[in-house]
């Protein structure tokens, strides 16, 4: 287990130790300095220390702790965490981090209902960060990322409609991400299939991993809005079921 989620998991007790340790050995600058100072005693990132703080399920009831890092109140904290959280890109805050926060934040239904508020724009600046200079590592950990999110519950139905509305961005099809919404039950697949802002292409994966019955398939394809494009494709696919 890594330090940051030691942090994130930690009894308060703990935690407060911990944090406590390292503020007596390193930190000795104003207000601003000291969470740097706590981190870098921590071997960590000021972003990862703030972070595994910041999403402590208890963190709000844990004043001195925010106080040792410098924070005038939770809200500052806050304020910083979740901009850490929503602007880096795997710099400060790795993969493996962003995947151990998902994991553990349902021990937390304020720390789950307050991510809803922070996903899209974290999901947006990868984005941009992708389509600025595609770098092969950014977008298997961003793949990584998307399998996480979808896995650990966290992509409630409204974080998942507003990511079918986005068709034309490519990122929906690159990342499977309408398999992943089957797959893990958020949606029902009669729903989404019978939906024309569903890409044909989205569609035949759906069906090549064995997840849409022939009948399915059959229903669409009397559609009396079906596009010539999808009309083929499910023709094709339904000769090979």
């Amino acid at each position: 287990m890594t330090l940051f989620e030691q942090i994130l998991l930690a009894a308060d007790e703990d935690l407060l130790k911990l944090i406590y340790r390292a503020a007596s050995s390193r930190a000795r600058g104003a207000d601003a300095q000291r969470s740097r100072e706590i981190a870098r005693a921590l071997g960590l990132a000021n972003g990862q220390l703030i972070c595994a703080v910041g999403f402590h399920p208890s963190i709000r009831q844990l004043p001195d702790v925010i106080s040792m890092l410098g924070a005038d109140s939770y809200d500052s904290l806050a304020h910083q965490r979740d901009r850490y959280f929503t602007h880096d890109v795997y710099e400060r805050l790795t993969v493996k981090n962003v995947l151990a926060i998902y994991a553990n934040a349902k021990r937390s239904p304020w720390l789950e209902q307050h991510l809803q508020t922070l996903l899209q724009k974290r999901l947006r600046r990868v984005e941009e960060k992708i389509e600025a200079q595609v770098n092969p590592l950014v977008i298997e950990r961003y793949k990584k990322e998307i399998r996480a999110l979808y896995g650990s519950g966290l992509a409630w139905p409204d974080f998942v409609e507003t990511r079918l509305r986005e068709v034309h961005t490519g990122f929906r099809t690159l990342l499977g991400e309408v398999q992943m919404i089957i797959e893990n039950r958020i949606i029902p697949l009669g729903d989404i299939f019978f939906r024309n802002s569903i890409l044909p292409e989205e569609k035949r994966r759906l069906i090549k991993h064995g997840l849409v019955p022939r009948e399915v398939v059959r229903s669409r394809l009397e559609s009396a809005d079906l596009s010539e494009i999808e009309r083929r494709v499910l023709e094709d696919e339904l000769r090979l079921l």
